[in-house]
């Protein structure tokens, strides 16, 4: 029967085969799904093997099949009802695991492992998971000092979003903060601001960037010209005063 020791016994020096990822990373956007698969080298028949997945450690059991037979209790609760071990092909050497619905959570190391009496052999694929977030909302503010305050907020990022400001000429305007929290799904919410000191800057764009599948959300906002910057600082402190009051 299997054994958790197993997976971590030294590896013999003359094995009768390997086994091989399709891929060592992958990406999946968040909701989707994610087909992980491995094949032994030489091909061969693993009808008769211990086969399954683990994720990040033999402790964590995503499916374990005995000679075609899942082990009661070893999946995973986060992964029940959400994945299923694809073994059409395991007269060949090749088994798949498909994982539906998928959540930040899903990310990490994932094992695949062959086990033929003393011969174990495993391969592993690193799962990304992204999100691209919602629409940037721009919201403008005047500070204490009666300066102006730019404001860019988008939620649902994952992981952490690249974010720039830049002026109408393409330059990055350094932000003067950048917050990030996460929610209980693990999403991101970012806010990032600057502080404009006078009106040289006739509109900024804000841009928001994922570095796992380089998608990007822009926003951008005109500002107002020197009289109507005059203007929109003093409606601004008669609104905040009406407010407070």
């Amino acid at each position: 029967p299997f054994c958790h020791g197993c997976l971590s016994a030294v590896r013999l020096h003359f094995e009768h085969f390997t086994v091989s990822s399709s891929r060592s990373h992958q990406v999946a956007m968040l909701g989707g799904h994610a087909e992980l698969s491995c094949q032994l080298s030489p091909p061969q028949n693993a009808e008769h093997m211990n086969v399954g997945w683990y994720r990040d450690h033999y402790s964590q059991l995503v499916h374990v099949y005995e000679h075609r037979k899942k082990l009661s209790g070893k999946n995973t609760q986060n992964y029940v009802n959400r994945t299923v071990l694809l073994m059409d092909a395991l007269g060949e050497g090749k088994m798949t695991l498909r994982i539906h619905n998928i959540s930040v959570f899903d990310e990490g190391q994932y094992h695949c492992f062959f086990q033929d009496d003393d011969t174990y052999e495993e391969a592993t694929t690193d799962l990304k998971v992204a999100a691209l977030g919602m629409n940037i909302q721009i919201n403008l503010q005047v500070s204490d000092t009666k300066d102006i305050i730019v404001e860019c907020s988008s939620g649902g990022w994952f992981p952490q979003a690249l974010m720039e400001l830049r002026d109408s000429r393409g330059n990055v305007i350094p932000p003067s903060s950048k917050i990030s929290s996460q929610d209980v799904a693990g999403l991101l919410h970012l806010k990032m601001s600057v502080l404009l000191k006078n009106n040289t800057h006739r509109s900024v764009t804000c841009c928001f960037h994922n570095p796992v599948t380089s998608q990007k959300k822009r926003a951008g906002i005109v500002l107002p010209g020197e009289c109507l910057w005059l203007s929109f600082l003093f409606s601004s402190v008669r609104q905040t005063k009406y407010k407070i009051k």
